[in-house]
């Protein structure tokens, strides 16, 4: 079972063997009413529409069973306030089992200060807009998602900086590869 979180209009579900997995994606209703209505005949995978806040969409999903989910979380979590993201990462440890996480994370300094007013200013005159674009949810380094909830294991972390054909390589070098990378956790794998 493949649920993914918060993705808009993404294409994921198109670009993977679909056949062989359930596929739910979890948006809130009025970008799931406008995807409906864009996409009508395209669809023919799971749409949940309310926030990954709610609780709701979890007993929804797990209802036939609560093992060997993927759940996908990027560019999600990094926007929710800290402690709403813990309560999330408890929730899955609690309702989840030999399942795993994919998610992106961002490094806890640009969550405040200065390096937050940057991102908000960058965000403006990238897109136009500032609302909501600021990180409110980073971590010191991924291990610290370990402490969020039982059973929680982080097994790889990944930057695209960090891959041998980004070029230039001197942002490897200037420590920028864990500004935003990108976290797999397993949730209950002894269980």
């Amino acid at each position: 079972m493949v649920v993914n979180l918060g993705r808009g209009f993404d294409t994921r579900y198109w670009r993977i063997d679909h056949k062989k997995c359930e596929y739910i994606e979890l948006n809130l209703p009025e970008i799931v009413e406008m995807k409906k209505d864009i996409l009508r005949e395209h669809l023919s995978y799971e749409l949940i529409a309310c926030s990954v806040l709610d609780p709701s969409w979890i007993d929804r999903v797990t209802s036939k069973g609560n093992r060997n989910f993927l759940l996908i979380a990027e560019g999600l979590f990094m926007y929710l306030p800290k402690v709403d993201v813990i309560n999330l990462f408890k929730t899955f440890s609690e309702k989840f089992y030999h399942s795993q996480m994919v998610l992106k994370v961002v490094t806890e300094k640009y969550t405040r200060g200065i390096w937050k007013k940057i991102i908000i200013l960058k965000m403006k005159q990238e897109h136009g807009f500032d609302s909501g674009s600021s990180h409110n949810f980073g971590v010191k380094n991924a291990f610290e998602l370990e402490s969020y909830g039982n059973g929680i294991k982080v097994i790889d972390e990944w930057s695209y900086i960090e891959d041998l054909d980004i070029r230039p390589q001197i942002y490897k070098y200037m420590g920028l590869s864990r500004t935003q990378w990108t976290v797999t956790v397993t949730i209950n794998e002894d269980k």
